[in-house]
């Protein structure tokens, strides 16, 4: 169920000292690197198990990770300036862009699956890094959400987002590849899986109109006063 969008705006007393920026800053960078460095793991292992077991779910999950890089590699950039809020909007439309193409890919590993593509075996190796990334992912998406809350970023939250769905994708898989190697059920992972590449074309819209959070780039470039959705800030 969709939640009522909340306007809020931002004033002085919210907005955190350049001191605290900094900090946020920096860790944001911390949690943009660690995550880069878990999912160029994370696909070299589903790529490889996927491949050798035949198994359309792990590939499309291996891509996955990549495409999630490819959304850290814009805040990282973003926040390797020295004035990071200059290239928010551009970051955060990459990010978008990176939400479509998770969509895109997916779906074709979805519906090639549906459609008899390939015979995949059962992957101990894919239900083993399914877990592990289920435990992971939530909590880097979470630390990043929260940071780029206080801070004010769009290009944080929209990543976090990602990184949020990679978790929700991790489940899909853990799930289907147990269905398959206890019930033979190996259509079940393809079904959720279209479904999670749905969500992933709402947040990249999402992502692509600002509707993420409420940002320093309305100031920037915009000039007006900038709104804040409650996917910004806490209740």
């Amino acid at each position: 169920m969709l939640r009522p969008r909340v306007h809020v705006r931002m004033s002085a007393a919210t907005a955190p000292t350049p001191a605290r920026r900094s900090v946020l800053a920096r860790r944001i960078r911390v949690v943009v690197a660690a995550t880069i460095t878990y999912n160029v793991v994370e696909a070299a292992i589903a790529l490889t198990a996927g491949t050798a077991a035949s198994s359309a779910a792990l590939v499309g999950f291996g891509l996955d990770s990549l495409v999630e890089v490819l959304s850290a590699a814009a805040v990282a950039w973003q926040f390797a300036a020295p004035d990071p809020e200059r290239r928010e909007r551009t970051a955060t439309r990459l990010i978008a862009v990176s939400f479509f193409g998770l969509a895109v890919l997916v779906s074709v590993e979805a519906v090639r699956a549906l459609l008899g593509a390939s015979s995949p075996e059962t992957s101990t190796v894919g239900l083993v890094l399914a877990a592990v990334s289920l435990v992971v992912m939530p909590g880097l998406s979470w630390f990043e959400r929260r940071t780029g809350r206080e801070l004010g970023s769009a290009s944080a939250v929209a990543d976090s987002k990602q990184t949020l769905l990679c978790a929700w994708l991790s489940a899909v898989l853990l799930v289907g590849l147990a269905l398959h190697s206890t019930l033979g059920w190996w259509w079940a992972d393809p079904l959720a899986a279209l479904v999670i590449a749905g969500f992933a074309v709402r947040e990249g819209l999402e992502a692509w109109r600002g509707d993420t959070c409420c940002t320093p780039v309305a100031r920037l470039v915009d000039d007006v006063t900038p709104t804040c959705t409650d996917g910004c800030h806490d209740d």
